[in-house]
């Protein structure tokens, strides 16, 4: 996606919006309304694709892991580190954005034409809900949550049946999730359009106040990562990795800026190599842990994800009880963990969260003109983790080698 061509998409529909919205000509309002349907156009492009994408990337990454038991001590470990501190952050993100938008409340009118939410199930429902009865309904009905639980099992499944057979579904999964990514990647270039089309008429009708809540949006991110490695990721290298917060914030700055710059984890993995040599970790934990991580660890993405569900809500006034934050922690959880391989892939994932929560889609547009920046931090996080959880895995295991494993070597490029 060219980054520069998105921003001045975003940059002249908010132009245009907010020319709308401070005046009264006849002319600028029909513009506005009329270029509605190429963010239609846009968005129907990512929905059309994301469900497919996200259950044959999360098939992909269960399913590679093979049997639980031959995971091994350092894929264990290395696993549980990543999900215990995917938890904190989606708690992180959803706490702080609430607070910010307590404190500082996005002072807009949301337009009449913005679709309703939809009525959500209560906790019973919720869970009775979790098995589809019919996963191919379930998929043609958008229902992504029983999708993606019923992707789990069939990926756990299929890590349990003889290697040459789990090796060509992971294969099939690998092509179909290929081609997939490729099609995004076309729909992606479309954005600057996309961008536009959707900036302009939500601008026209919310006015600057619009601009004020991404400024708060962005802010409160990039303060909530930072609180989470202050929090999670220095406490536990202290503590289970036994290095020196100095030592490791030392040694983690090549990954670090790298990560910030090329916003992909398998683009710093080089970097994440000599860091993590340089911090003590044997090769036997860095090949396993440090791929695995560019993989699957995504805590600064579910952050990211979790801040962004808060902040469209707001902004659309939808409510969010307590049974609907549980839904969308958990698919915020698996999605974050199975992020597809596509430029702001936080963003395009954010389809599926969103859904589940009832929180109309159209605000991504806005959120993908101004993601470059989130982008850098979240990247420069989830990277963060990955040196943190090798330096962790050494101190638990001191080297043990993993039995039955694989070093996960053959991830796929630009995760974020």
């Amino acid at each position: 996606m060219n980054q520069r061509a998105t921003a001045l998409g975003l940059i002249l529909g908010l132009a245009l919006g907010l020319l709308t919205s401070a005046t009264d000509i006849d002319l600028l309002d029909r513009l506005a309304a009329g270029v509605a349907p190429l963010g239609t156009l846009f968005i129907n492009a990512i929905r059309m694709v994301v469900i497919p994408l996200v259950v044959t990337t999360i098939f992909v990454g269960v399913a590679r892991l093979g049997n639980p038991r031959t995971v091994g001590k350092l894929g264990g470990s290395a696993l549980g580190f990543f999900w215990g501190t995917t938890v904190p952050a989606i708690v992180i993100g959803m706490g702080f954005m609430t607070l910010a938008m307590t404190l500082w409340p996005v002072a807009v009118e949301v337009p009449t034409t913005v679709e309703s939410a939809q009525e959500l199930p209560g906790l019973l429902d919720l869970i009775l809900r979790l098995i589809p009865a019919n996963p191919f309904a379930a998929a043609a009905d958008g229902a992504l949550l029983p999708l993606i639980v019923f992707t789990l099992l069939l990926a756990a499944a299929t890590g349990a049946v003889a290697e040459a057979r789990r090796q060509r579904l992971i294969t099939f999964a690998e092509d179909i999730s290929a081609v997939f990514v490729r099609l995004i990647h076309w729909i992606l270039w479309t954005a600057p359009a996309g961008v536009f089309g959707l900036a302009a008429p939500v601008v026209a009708g919310m006015g600057l106040g619009l601009l004020a809540g991404l400024a708060v949006f962005v802010a409160t991110v990039v303060v909530g990562l930072f609180v989470f490695i202050l929090l999670f990721y220095l406490p536990a290298v202290r503590l289970l990795g036994k290095k020196g917060i100095a030592e490791f914030v030392k040694g983690v700055s090549g990954s670090f800026v790298i990560g910030f710059s090329t916003t992909s984890s398998v683009a710093s993995l080089p970097v994440m190599f000599e860091d993590a040599e340089a911090l003590g970790v044997s090769p036997a934990v860095s090949s396993l842990v440090l791929s695995l991580g560019a993989a699957i660890n995504r805590a600064g993405s579910a952050l990211f994800q979790a801040g962004a569900v808060v902040f469209l809500a707001t902004l659309y006034d939808v409510p969010l009880p307590f049974t609907t934050l549980l839904s969308v922690g958990f698919v915020g959880f698996v999605v974050a963990m199975s992020v597809a391989p596509v430029p702001s892939a936080s963003i395009v994932t954010l389809t599926p969260i969103l859904e589940v929560a009832g929180v109309p889609v159209a605000g991504l547009g806005v959120l993908l003109g101004i993601d470059r920046l989130p982008d850098m931090f979240r990247s420069a996080t989830n990277i963060t983790g990955h040196v943190a959880a090798a330096v962790i895995v050494e101190g638990l295991c001191g080297g043990d080698v993993v039995e039955g494993g694989g070093t996960m070597t053959d991830t796929i490029e630009d995760r974020r």
